[in-house]
């Protein structure tokens, strides 16, 4: 089992989509993503629909067909989104807050619908944004080395620390 780069879990958990299939590749120590429409010809068997794919797309299937061939040794599903619940992190996000009434701005920010953008748009006009994308940055990074704790999975941390300047 190789290691993983704790960059690519990141990266698996910020562009998670129902579009591709996400899965760790503990052999060969890397993320890998397949549109789901390409797993879905190969788990059906309908090699009319992946014999008409252009040339590039043709390691893709490769990549479905052993995912789906696999019993579970090889391939791992990586946190997703609603793993990371990133609603709670703004939460813990504004607890932090040292204003009470950027706090309470906030905390307005994310009650109803359109929560993320209203936090991002407040946040902004705050001068928190930066803060904000900082503390997020940091717990993803931490959320993804638990998870890979847990999974058993080695990880590289090649992620670099956000600079004050």
């Amino acid at each position: 089992m190789k290691a993983i780069k704790a960059s690519e879990l990141i990266e698996a958990l910020e562009f998670d989509s129902e579009y591709h299939v996400t899965r760790v590749d503990l052999q060969n120590g890397c993320v890998v993503m397949v549109d789901s429409s390409v797993m879905q010809a190969v788990e059906a068997d309908d090699e009319e629909s992946l014999g008409d794919l252009p040339d590039w797309e043709k390691e893709e299937v490769e990549i479905a067909r052993a995912i789906a061939a696999d019993s579970g040794e090889r391939f791992l599903s990586p946190p997703d989104k609603f793993d990371f619940h990133e609603y709670r992190q703004m939460e813990k996000f504004i607890q932090r807050v040292a204003n009470e009434k950027a706090a309470d701005q906030l905390w307005r920010a994310i009650k109803g619908k359109g929560a993320f953008r209203y936090f991002k748009d407040t946040a902004s006009r705050l001068g928190l944004l930066e803060q904000w994308f900082a503390y997020r940055d940091e717990a993803m990074k931490k959320f993804v080395v638990e998870w890979a704790e847990t999974h058993k999975v080695s990880i590289i941390d090649d992620t670099k620390p956000k600079s004050d300047s």
